[in-house]
């Protein structure tokens, strides 16, 4: 009898398992800076920073400039693609996005975002914060179009993308170097990851399980920051920068490993970019690309936003460049960036 009933309670657990590990992912939401902003800017009239305008969007479909800071898509849309949920994530601020196109995501994310205050400041995008309120009021749109269940049950099984950071080291550790005054590499990380914690808290308590936090790409190779570094008109990345990225990325890690004992339920996944870059940069033959420490617009050094507008020349062929302007990917290499997170981030979140 004892064994009987063993048996039973073995073959409810095992079922249990089963219909957890084969819950489809419902929905994509995305929070953070240009990296994964489809075009929230363009619905601002203050900030520094847009992409609504040619060249970018150049090997879009129909050649539209969407407000994505790439020549086509970036590395969310194919992410949306892979989870087998739509070809192109909109922004949450698209007028055109539907109910129905909620239920299965949106980016909320804005170029220029970062999780320092002063960013906010200096960039006038739409700050984290800010960013989760307007996915609650997603939810509340949600729950009148499918009802409170359905909308749980999405909000639960959906994965949530964040992706800070590179705008605070830049802008306030870097090239305005005002928070190096007061912190080191190692404190001013661990600055950053404070405030990212009570985002996906909040996120949590809204109902979400499923968490991929991205780190920082090597910061010292993005065109722009190459430029600056440049010694003698020699480009070459800028290893002290990398080096803050990877202490970044590692306190990231860390950071995410304790964050389950905190959130019952959720599931964490560090998304590696920083891999993925250098190693197109270090062996671009391996990728098809050509040019590694160059946008290709403009003169290719200095360009991105404004700068890199219909006035300016573009390489004839943007899929044998890494970067489209000085900071951002081009499609090409947000793809393979894509293949990566697909790999070191969401099958680990999804097994």
């Amino acid at each position: 009898m004892i064994t009987l009933l063993l048996l039973i309670v073995l073959a409810a657990t095992s079922a249990a398992s089963a219909a957890n590990a084969s819950q489809p992912v419902t929905a994509i939401y995305v929070f953070g800076d240009s990296t994964v902003d489809p075009g929230n800017n363009d619905y601002m009239k203050k900030t520094l920073f847009r992409a609504d305008h040619a060249p970018y969007g150049e090997n879009f479909p129909n050649r539209v400039a969407t407000g994505r800071f790439s020549d086509g898509l970036i590395a969310t849309d194919y992410i949306s693609k892979y989870l087998g949920l739509k070809d192109l994530l909109p922004a949450y601020a698209d007028p055109t996005v539907t109910d129905q196109d909620l239920l299965t995501g949106v980016s909320f994310a804005s170029a220029g975002s970062g999780a320092d205050d002063l960013t906010i400041k200096i960039s006038r995008a739409i700050d984290l914060t800010t960013q989760v309120n307007n996915f609650q009021q997603v939810l509340a749109r949600m729950e009148r179009s499918v009802g409170v269940n359905k909308t749980g049950w999405t909000v639960e099984n959906a994965v949530f993308l964040i992706s800070v950071g590179s705008n605070d080291m830049l802008f306030n550790y870097y090239d305005l170097p005002i928070r190096r005054l007061k912190y080191t590499t190692s404190g001013y990380s661990d600055f950053i990851i404070s405030k990212i914690q009570p985002i996906i808290q909040s996120l949590y308590s809204q109902g979400a399980r499923r968490f991929v936090v991205v780190g920082l790409p090597p910061l010292g190779c993005l065109p722009i920051q190459v430029t600056v570094g440049s010694i003698f008109h020699r480009r070459k990345c800028v290893d002290k920068q990398n080096a803050a990225a990877q202490v970044y990325n590692g306190k990231l890690q860390n950071f995410l490993n304790q964050l389950p004992s905190q959130c019952p339920d959720a599931k964490f996944a560090y998304g590696d970019i920083y891999s993925p870059l250098i190693d197109m940069i270090n062996n671009p033959s391996k990728y098809g690309f050509e040019e590694t420490l160059e946008g290709c617009c403009g003169t290719g050094d200095l360009e991105a936003g404004s700068l890199c507008n219909d006035k300016a020349r573009t390489c004839p062929n943007p899929s044998n460049h890494v970067f489209w302007d000085s900071i951002h990917p081009t499609q090409a290499a947000f793809h393979v960036i894509a293949d990566a997170l697909d790999t070191n981030a969401l099958r680990t979140l999804l097994n």
